[in-house]
């Protein structure tokens, strides 16, 4: 019987081009938070080298238990684990209310680590959710994810420092939109293998090009050690204090609802769509992730995004090409000048690609919205609702800023409050006393099973 192409395991060459693609697309979002949590610390070069390694060493390990899995952990997905961005407001906001910086990151990591091994627990019962996320529910979320990435690669397409002057300079875009280009031009000349590392090529010659105006920066690579180890708890033994800690398990809320996203939209992508059991194993990996990272000084860990945009793209769908993906990372941590390479990549080169990937995303959502019956007045206005109030953060950032900083974790997050819009006018628009076809209101995989309204 053939397999799966998700459980398919390609040639070593072609494993290894496509994880390291893989890699790539996610790279600066790994890097991202610990650079900046890092510096709102105080920590030196060499101490911000180390905490970068760690989570990109971390970020290895959770992609190796979502992706090949042990007993009820792990979805078993094409799915990439790092650090999820959603942390980044409540950790630095802990810095800011810690009096002594060295004791900072110890609070973080003993919080991190309750709010972990708590999603854990909690994995099974969120996992039930899933019922409620019909095509019209997963194709608004789809597609928000890719909005909601959108300015992110926008961002990067502008340059690396956005205090600078030279920000969103025509060099920095003309780099972006020559990546862009030549990703195009790749996926529509080319066959075969070529077409498929059509990202990581772009990226390669993008990187290149940048060379001569001297945006490349080689830098990181001259500096960095060839070995180094994340030695378990080298800022210190984790502090458990209890603000930290609920500000951490709204932010593992978030994540754990953002995840179930991820996986339902990933799903329907790579066509085995996401049930309520590989749902519910899929939380447990990003959660005891999550709790495991901080031993290795790392941070709270979540399914990227991003990478379902490749996924769409290339149409490999092999979960064993993102586990290569993972070990590339594990390298990483443990080897600072491989993972300089990576970070040789340019900002504008990455958002030229970024484009392509996100877009990707959100059209694999239009794919599903097509497909949920968009000729039903009902199902119209809860896209339109849910899409609208899923954008707020990106058109109108200040939009919440007369709330609590907690409120502001989970509003903050357009894929999350347009995640929650949906599911609940879906509820009320198509379950509340009223009658139903099953194709409107069930997700794939229970097609024919219809919830009982709601009394």
């Amino acid at each position: 019987m053939t397999a799966h192409p998700v459980d398919e395991k390609l040639p070593a060459l072609k494993m290894a081009t496509t994880g390291l693609q893989h890699v790539a697309a996610m790279y600066a979002g790994v890097v991202a938070p610990p650079l900046i949590v890092g510096a709102a610390i105080g920590l030196s070069g060499t101490e911000l080298t180390f905490l970068t390694g760690a989570c990109l060493f971390t970020a290895g390990l959770a992609t190796f238990l979502q992706t090949l899995g042990i007993w009820k952990i792990g979805a078993r997905l094409p799915f990439v684990n790092g650090v999820t961005f959603a942390g980044v407001a409540p950790m630095t906001a802990i810095v800011a209310s810690t009096d002594d910086k060295s004791d900072a990151l110890p609070v973080i990591f003993g919080a991190v680590i309750v709010a972990g091994l708590l999603g854990f627990i909690a994995a099974p019962f969120f996992s039930k959710a899933v019922r409620f996320f019909p095509p019209v529910v997963t194709g608004t979320v789809i597609t928000l994810i890719g909005i909601s990435l959108l300015p992110v690669a926008f961002g990067w397409a502008q340059g690396p420092n956005p205090a600078a002057k030279d920000y969103g300079s025509t060099t920095y875009l003309g780099l972006a939109a020559a990546t862009l280009v030549i990703v195009l031009l790749l996926r529509r000349f080319t066959r075969g293998f070529v077409k498929q590392i059509a990202v990581l090529l772009g990226l390669v010659i993008g990187t290149l090009i940048a060379i001569p105006f001297g945006v490349t920066d080689f830098g990181p690579v001259a500096d960095a050690d060839v070995v180094g180890f994340p030695t378990p708890f080298h800022f210190g033994a984790p502090q458990f204090q209890v603000a930290a800690i609920v500000s951490m398990i709204v932010v593992m809320a978030v994540s754990m609802t953002e995840s179930t996203a991820d996986m339902l939209a990933l799903g329907e992508i790579v066509d085995r769509p996401a049930d309520e059991k590989t749902i519910a194993a899929g939380l447990r990996a990003d959660t005891l992730g999550s709790a495991i990272s901080p031993l290795f000084n790392g941070f709270m860990c979540s399914a990227f995004a991003q990478n379902i945009g490749l996924v769409a793209m290339t149409k490999i769908r092999s979960r064993y090409v993102v586990a290569t993906g993972g070990a590339f990372l594990v390298l990483m941590g443990l080897c600072p000048m491989a993972a300089s390479l990576i970070a040789v990549v340019p900002r504008p080169v990455l958002g030229g690609a970024g484009v392509v990937l996100f877009g990707s995303v959100a059209a694999s959502g239009i794919q599903t919205l097509v497909r949920a019956g968009l000729d039903k007045d009902n199902n119209v206005l809860i896209v339109a609702v849910s899409l609208a109030v899923g954008i707020i953060p990106i058109t109108a950032p200040e939009f919440y800023h007369a709330f609590p900083e907690t409120a502001k974790i989970v509003l903050d997050s357009g894929i999350s409050t347009g995640c929650v819009a949906a599911v609940v006018l879906n509820l009320v628009f198509n379950h509340l006393g009223t009658q139903r076809d099953a194709q409107d209101v069930t997700h794939p995989m229970e097609a024919g099973e219809e919830i009982a309204p709601a009394h």
